[in-house]
């Protein structure tokens, strides 16, 4: 009787053998692995073949990682079609779980900071796409903002600063200008404002002129967006938006997709500053010097 020889069959760089083991070579390393039992383990790398109807190369790396037990673990990284890295982060048992790192498609980094539980834990800081603080945030273990949170302008200055606990504004918030005197302070009690807290104070180096102060605050056009925004959002909170020019167009802090505190700018058609509106409060409170 003939002994029956399964053959080593190969396809596409593909080598499956009589236990149904795959793997590929890449530059003389074994990778993509999938065990007997049908589990990814090792070095792992995701081509732009892999990833039908995006922008990457067949060849181009999308993202790479490694697999224990078909979970993914230790270092992965993303790459944008550019090349550029997207993000780093660190996995356990399949889930983001340690330090984290995203970047701005321009190589700056966006963002760093903890992963505990698919939740942010600890510190952690967003960036503007010149590489400026954006944001310095601190979260809780349960994945709240607890502690002192900061918001800046993309020139260094403090934007708002003040406490939250359990995810909710508490005690005395502060806003402030971009030339760094203060703006308004409001104190919060479990994430309600106080209004007779408020005071609000008028920067009288930069208003040179008032009027329609009732103007409700301007809502965010369809144009415009922040810089990394990915598809249609409501935006809430601490924002700066840019025109398809990459002008800036919106700064300031947004509450379902109004500008309530922060600066409006116009272009004319040739795409040259003409006039910045301030807003305070939702209402129009008047327009700062345009720089020459």
């Amino acid at each position: 009787m003939k002994n029956l020889l399964i053959p080593i069959l190969f396809f596409a760089g593909i080598a499956l053998n009589a236990q149904s083991q795959t793997s590929i070579k890449y530059n003389n390393e074994t990778i993509n692995l999938i065990d007997i039992a049908g589990k990814k383990q090792g070095k792992w790398i995701v081509f732009g073949r892999d990833k039908e109807g995006d922008c990457y190369k067949p060849e181009q790396k999308a993202e790479e990682g490694a697999y224990k037990e078909n979970r993914k673990t230790d270092i992965w990284i993303m790459y944008y079609c550019n090349g550029q890295m997207k993000n780093k982060v660190t996995y356990a048992n399949g889930r983001p779980d340690g330090y984290a790192i995203m970047y701005h498609e321009n190589g700056k980094v966006s963002e760093e900071g903890n992963w505990k539980n698919n939740r942010w834990v600890g510190e952690m800081k967003q960036y503007y796409a010149t590489g400026e603080v954006q944001h310095e945030f601190k979260f809780n273990e349960g994945g709240k903002r607890d502690g002192q949170q900061t918001y800046k302008y993309e020139n260094g200055q403090v934007a708002v600063q003040g406490n939250f606990k359990e995810g909710k504004e508490s005690g005395t918030i502060k806003e402030y200008y971009e030339d760094g005197k203060i703006k308004a302070e409001k104190t919060y009690n479990n994430g309600n404002v106080d209004v007779a807290s408020i005071k609000t104070y008028e920067n009288k180096d930069k208003i040179v002129k008032k009027e329609e102060k009732t103007a409700p605050a301007p809502i965010v056009e369809k144009d415009e967006k922040p810089m990394d925004a990915k598809g249609p959002t409501v935006l809430n909170g601490k924002h700066t938006l840019y025109n398809k020019n990459k002008q800036v167009t919106k700064d300031g802090i947004f509450k379902d997709n109004r500008l309530m505190d922060g600066k409006a700018y116009m272009y004319n058609d040739n795409g040259i500053l003409e006039r910045i509106s301030v807003y305070k409060n939702g209402s129009y409170a008047g327009d700062t010097e345009v720089e020459k």
